[in-house]
């Protein structure tokens, strides 16, 4: 998801949008091509945008909290050492010793990086800097994490 619409602005069918990414004018068809871009623009209060689709406010007011998405072939190619956060949702994880840890449940960035929540089997929860010290491997099937980060 890109941005979601958090309401109407105006009576011409612009929308605050609720980001999700720096720049959305880079995707100017989203949700499968069903909603075209026309103009994004910074308020006070967050971003305008306005649709092709939304001509009105009543209309504007009816997309309310509708999820702006693209395809992931839309998507940029990663670099070395990046990742979408959708890859590593419901990832399995394990220690460095291997010892099954449970899942990713959860990434949260609280300033100096993305921190890796991972729910163990019996529901109890622990979080892990997205760091190589603390996340030396993953990859579409698992996750490692350093045994030493794997503790309650």
């Amino acid at each position: 998801m890109l941005a979601a619409i958090a309401g109407a602005h105006g009576l011409n069918g612009e929308v605050r949008l609720k980001l999700f990414t720096d720049d959305l004018s880079a995707y100017p068809a989203l949700n499968g091509g069903a909603l075209t871009l026309v103009s994004v623009r910074p308020a006070t209060n967050g971003v305008i945008g306005k649709f092709r689709e939304i001509p009105d406010r009543t209309r504007a007011e009816a997309m309310r909290g509708t999820e702006l998405w693209i395809g992931r072939d839309q998507l940029p190619p990663l670099g070395e050492g990046e990742y979408y956060h959708a890859d590593l949702l419901g990832l399995p994880v394990v220690s460095s010793e291997g010892e099954a840890l449970g899942q990713v449940v959860a990434i949260d960035d609280f300033g100096a990086g993305d921190v890796i929540e991972i729910e163990r089997p019996d529901g109890k929860r622990f979080m892990v800097p997205m760091q190589p010290h603390a996340v030396p491997e993953w990859n579409g099937d698992r996750m490692v994490v350093d045994a030493l980060f794997a503790v309650d």
